[in-house]
């Protein structure tokens, strides 16, 4: 005798409700207990290795260093790409690992590249310093924080940073406290070399004496029979007080470093990159979680910490809040609770109004069940709740009821029939048990080309596969063991309604007969709804439910579509085609916009602009916010861009022409607002400058959603071709901001040396370059030690000598004999331009010519509408050029082709859970058939609701096959079910098809309703629309195209013709 699962769990009954109470507790449990966050974990497949070598220009950075660590770079076989710049005296090699690591696999290929490169080290310029390896860009700071103190000194204001950071440090869940945009502090000593000269003090007597001075050096000890004395020798600089009056003897005279020199305390000048809030320089404080931490908590905990630290801040002193992504995952999270919670509702509306008020509550009370015992799944794997999850259980609610309406339906059926419960409940695990479990692992498979994504995207999208697969799995235990434990306490068996025993039975009599009643006052259907509400049929004598008017017609419709499967056949293929052909014209997108409340606005200056220009230019923009209404904050990142404030950011790179602003709005409105304001007024007012205005993205960052890139061996030619490509970007009405990632050239003034003169004097073409670095940019002679802070000394030109390019020619330079000669004596002072950087992707010299997208249109459409117009220019170009397409639909091709390669484990899946319950090739090719027919619906809704086919609409397109499939398995099954037990061919696919109506139907449904709500969402909102589409189409092909193609398949006659 076969196990029978569903009899077990009503004989056992204790036991069941023991289960359904501690799951639904564990699960209450792992829901306090899930780690929260805005997006799911990500791993960023870079590293930067940094070289500098002081003194060379761009291109020989480029030939030297650059070409030679990206040659042993491309030995590891393992990048998708290699992107480097080359900029005058540095060296930035960006390694993105192949899109198809796993996270796992990046550690060990990190160790690779600094092994590889290290291997090469000495065969790089001897005086190169570095290389510098950083990989560390997947920490998010969600909270950011700007101290601000108007009047207050810099070095007190960092001070006080400091303390802040060491209390953030000790707040449960911190994982990382940054502190942003500090100025290191330094003591110049401004030295004028004509002066020097004029008193006959050579210079390097000055740097010796000052770093002799000041140099930590052992006396040693004296060791006596009782104990060891140590011994010190004074005279280190305790304060610049102590170094002005510094005693520095040249020759018989002796001169205190104060006469001669300026000595100040100050900070690095020209500034690092800096921060501003509100029009105020700020040091940041950024915050980041702790992995597997809880950001809500976290939140909770730094509001708590941030009002504390307020309060012991100095007057004029203040602490504000930057980014707040607490407060955002908040929002997101309530969000999508109340779309769970109008799912919820939705699907408890349909299961009570088509099943009636007892069945209906059965299925109702399974949800929460179901979705407590995915809580403690999602808890056990890791799985926490973010976006991604989040909408992932607002597409599984409508699919986890499935299971539960058809087997709650087949009880229902049988008992009215004449069953007993626990018989019904028996015949419902024989007769559905089985078929749903292969329905449930079929729809299941259907997202399991995301789970074998391997790309960035598919690791962004992962949790939708793991969310929906373990709430499908445990739905099927719920519909087994759960749904026939609730059936047999709240259905009732055939007969006269017994009186309600109990309060709870006679408030729930009383409820059922309130809502009944409300529902008899509805016009011409209210008769017949009270009666299925109070289930008045189910009361009289057994019955075929079937035989109803509805069933009837339903039952000639069938029959009809039998008898004449040819033309429904034919009809179904011209359609599906028609839908293909009209598919083309649907709008592609790879990611949506987030819709968090900030804008990024990048503020690009020509290459080789001065810090000071882009503050100056960070400046104007504040000016302009500082007026603009929307706007709730605004800070600057002068010569750097932003901190990972969001996982997906697009972050760049420190630059000293580059500026990022973050503006924080107050709601959507005032986000677009501020947006259009960015574009049509504030950027025009910077003609000058290259400035980019953008929402946040969702998905992994992509940067310029037009690209394209050319590569090529020689600078000029690339640059020639990239221009022509950007006429033709330009040409096209929908694209602006068109710009070329690198154009312009840099101003240089080179020094053509007298060589003979130079020998002569005794000075070398090192020499004056020394000479030039030390009073331009300063000299490292010492470091001044105070508490735990050590701050370098420079000895530098003074200001007047640093900032006016006139006086260059003038500048005294030392010679052998200890005298100094103007510079004009042995230089020729040239001025010219050369290339302030060099780009190069996979060692090629690449110009990327890139743009943004301003108006309503899709970067695919936008670049599919460019394609054919640079055809000209792709086959003219010269051998070993490449002319490629980048942005949004290279990383767009790059996520569908690892879902792509997939799809063949699904196929073998799915084809084997068929052939398992099928036992048969030609129904297993049948029920494929039925897959594609979704994209009929697909086509059609989003066709008419102009909603962009992207990378989740596509996975829910794949989802969708399953779906459909499962549903053909049940029909399918059901008919060669009634065949077994004696039934004629034609009469099964009829009463098959007529008893599979409710179910199928009603999971349709459930569906489709559940995802109303979500098609809201910015993000799931194609996905949801595409099953919506797709999954009604579908269902109805299901119940009039399957049973027509199963019998045309089979040869199936009318009874009369056999």
């Amino acid at each position: 005798m076969r196990f029978n699962l569903s009899e077990w769990a009503l004989r056992n009954r204790p036991i069941v409700l023991f289960a359904i109470l501690m799951l639904g507790l564990l699960g209450a449990w792992s829901y306090k207990h899930l780690g929260q966050s805005e997006d799911p974990p990500f791993t960023f497949k870079a590293m930067v290795v940094r070289t500098i070598w002081p003194g060379a220009t761009a291109e020989e950075v480029s030939r030297q260093i650059t070409d030679r660590i990206e040659k042993k770079l491309m030995e590891t076989g393992q990048y998708e790409f290699i992107r480097a710049y080359s900029r005058p005296g540095e060296s930035q090699i960006i390694f993105i690992a192949k899109d198809s690591l796993g996270s796992k696999d990046i550690p060990p290929l990190w160790y690779q590249v600094r092994k590889k490169v290290g291997d090469i080290k000495a065969t790089l310029p001897r005086d190169a310093v570095g290389p510098f390896f950083n990989d560390e860009f997947g920490d998010t700071f969600g909270n950011i924080y700007a101290l601000t103190g108007d009047g207050f000194d810099y070095a007190v204001l960092k001070d006080y940073a400091e303390r802040l950071e060491l209390e953030l440090q000790r707040v449960p869940d911190v994982g990382k406290v940054d502190l942003l945009g500090l100025q290191d502090e330094k003591i110049f000593i401004e030295l004028s070399n004509t002066k020097l000269a004029s008193l006959g003090i050579p210079l390097t007597d000055v740097q010796e004496a000052l770093d002799q001075q000041n140099a930590v050096v052992p006396a040693s000890y004296f060791e006596t029979a009782g104990e060891r004395v140590q011994l010190r020798v004074s005279g280190r600089f305790d304060s610049v007080q102590s170094i002005r009056e510094f005693p520095i003897r040249s020759g018989d005279r002796t001169f205190r470093l104060g006469e001669i020199a300026t000595v100040t305390r100050g900070f690095s000048d020209p500034p690092a990159p800096r921060m501003r809030f509100m029009g105020e320089d700020a040091i940041g404080l950024a915050v980041s979680m702790r992995d597997g931490g809880d950001i809500l908590k976290l939140g909770k905990s730094l509001e708590t910490t941030f009002a504390r630290l307020q309060k012991t801040l100095p007057t004029g002193m203040e602490l504000r809040k930057v980014s707040d992504q607490p407060l955002a995952v908040t929002r997101s999270v309530d969000e999508f609770i109340k779309v769970l919670t109008e799912a919820v509702a939705i699907v408890l509306l349909v299961s009570f109004l088509s099943l009636g008020l007892r069945t209906g509550t059965v299925v109702a009370l399974s949800i929460p069940l179901v979705l407590a015992m995915t809580f403690a799944a999602m808890h056990y794997f890791g799985i926490g709740l973010h976006k991604i999850s989040l909408g992932a259980l607002v597409l599984a609610l409508g699919l986890l009821v499935d299971d539960a309406i058809i087997a709650v339906e087949m009880m229902v059926v049988k008992i009215e029939q004449g069953y007993d419960r626990i018989k019904a409940a028996a015949f419902a695990w024989e007769s559905t048990a089985f078929p749903m479990l292969t329905g449930t692992l079929v729809t299941a498979a259907g997202f399991l080309p995301i789970a074998t994504a391997a790309s960035s995207t598919g690791e962004y999208t992962r949790s939708i596969f793991q969310v929906v697969t373990i709430a499908l799995l445990i739905s099927w235990v719920a519909a087994v063991v759960f749904i026939p434990y609730l059936g047999y306490q709240l259905l009732e068996e055939q007969g006269a309604e017994a009186a309600p025993k109990g309060r709870i039975g006679r408030g729930f009599r009383r409820l059922r007969d309130a809502f009944a009643a409300g529902a008899r006052r509805i016009p011409r259907v209210g008769e017949a709804l009270s009666d299925h509400i109070t289930a008045k049929h189910h009361h009289e004598a057994a019955h075929d439910p079937y035989r109803t008017p509805f069933y009837q017609r339903f039952r000639r419709l069938v029959a009809w579509c039998v008898k004449y499967r040819k033309t429904v056949i034919a009809v179904t293929v011209v359609v599906f085609i028609a839908s293909l052909a009209l598919f083309r014209f649907v709008p592609q997108q790879f990611f949506p916009s987030s819709t968090r409340l900030e804008l990024m606005v990048d503020m690009e200056l020509a290459e080789g602009a001065s810090l000071k220009a882009t503050a100056a230019q960070a400046k104007k923009l504040e000016a302009m916010l500082r007026k603009q209404q929307g706007v709730e904050s605004y800070v600057a990142y002068v010569g750097t861009g932003s901190p990972r404030f969001y996982l997906p950011l697009d972050q760049q790179l420190p630059a000293a022409n580059f500026a990022q602003f973050v503006l924080l709005t107050h709601d959507i409105e005032s986000r677009e607002a501020v947006r259009q304001w960015l574009i049509d007024t504030a950027a025009p007012a910077f003609p000058e400058l290259q400035v980019r205005v953008t929402r946040l993205e969702n998905g992994p960052p992509v940067g310029y959603p037009v690209q394209f890139r050319v590569s090529g061996e020689h600078i000029d030619r690339v640059q020639a071709i990239a221009r022509q490509v950007a006429d033709k970007v330009r040409a096209n009405p929908h694209v602006t901001n068109v710009n070329l990632d690198w154009n312009e050239p840099s101003k240089v003034v080179r020094l053509r040396i007298d060589q003979e003169r130079a020998r002569a004097l005794g000075v070398s073409s090192a020499a004056v370059a020394k000479f030039l670095s030390g009073s331009l940019s300063g000299t490292s002679v010492s470091t001044y030690r105070e508490g735990n802070e050590a701050i370098e000394i420079l000895l530098r030109g003074p200001g007047e000598e640093r900032e006016r390019l006139g006086m260059l020619a003038s500048l005294a330079v030392p010679t052998a004999s200890g005298k100094a000669v103007p510079l004009s004596q042995i230089a020729t002072l040239e001025d010219g331009f050369e290339d302030g950087i060099v780009w190069h992707r996979n060692r090629l010299p690449t110009v990327t010519v890139r743009a943004d997208i301003y108006g309503k249109e899709l970067p695919a459409s936008v670049m599919a509408q460019i394609g054919p117009t640079l055809d000209p220019i792709r086959e003219a170009l010269p051998s070993g050029y490449l002319l490629q397409l980048g942005g949004t639909v290279e990383d767009s091709a790059r996520g569908q082709n690892s879902v792509n390669a997939g799809m063949p484990l699904f196929v073998l899946v799915v084809t084997t859970l068929l052939m398992l319950q099928l036992r048969s090739f030609s129904r297993v090719l049948l029920v494929w058939l039925t897959a594609p027919l979704g994209l009929i619906g697909v086509s059609l809704f989003l066709l008419v609701l102009r909603v962009p086919f992207g990378f989740v609409a596509m996975l829910g397109t794949i989802a969708l096959f399953g779906m459909i499939m499962r549903n053909s398995v049940i029909l399918v099954d059901q008919i060669e079910q009634d065949i077994a037990h004696g039934s004629a061919p034609w009469d099964a696919i009829s009463d098959a098809t007529v008893r599979r109506f409710r179910p199928i139907v009603l999971t349709a449904l459930a569906a489709v309703l559940a995802m109303i709500p979500l098609s809201r969402s910015v993000f799931f909102g194609p996905m949801a629309v595409a099953i919506m589409g797709g999954l009604i189409v579908a269902t109805a092909l299901t119940l009039l195209f399957l049973p027509a193609l199963y019998a045309a398949w089979f040869r199936v006659k009318p009874p009369q013709a056999a």
